[in-house]
């Protein structure tokens, strides 16, 4: 594996632990961390609903942060090998058989008797 491989690799750790923190701070009925500052009723402290937006951009922007790091990640692992080809069948190396000649005979199969 190559050096940017492992690079790609703690960055994507990096960003799913940033992901998984941001996620749990949301709270799916408006409350976590905007509604800690008083934001529940009609009283807006601090900015509570630029607290929310900020966290739901966040959310996007580190998920798709990590899809395109995992995208270049595998980019990565292909790009450092010089072929991408399959090496499974190898023109050169497959053999060629002949079916064996089964003599074609005149009688009928035989049968069972049923009792």
């Amino acid at each position: 594996m190559s050096t940017t491989f492992y690079i790609f690799l703690a960055l994507i750790i990096i960003v799913a632990f940033l992901l998984v923190v941001v996620i749990m701070v949301q709270n799916p009925k408006g409350g976590g961390l905007s509604s800690s500052f008083g934001g529940g009723g009609t009283q807006q402290m601090g900015g509570v609903q630029k607290t929310t937006d900020f966290l739901d951009k966040a959310t996007w922007g580190l998920a798709t942060l990590l899809l395109v790091l995992i995208l270049l990640s595998n980019i990565s692992i292909f790009g450092s090998r010089g072929n991408t080809e399959s090496q499974v069948f190898d023109a050169d190396a497959v053999e060629t058989t002949t079916p064996l000649e089964v003599p074609v005979t005149d009688d009928p199969a035989p049968t069972t008797p049923e009792n």
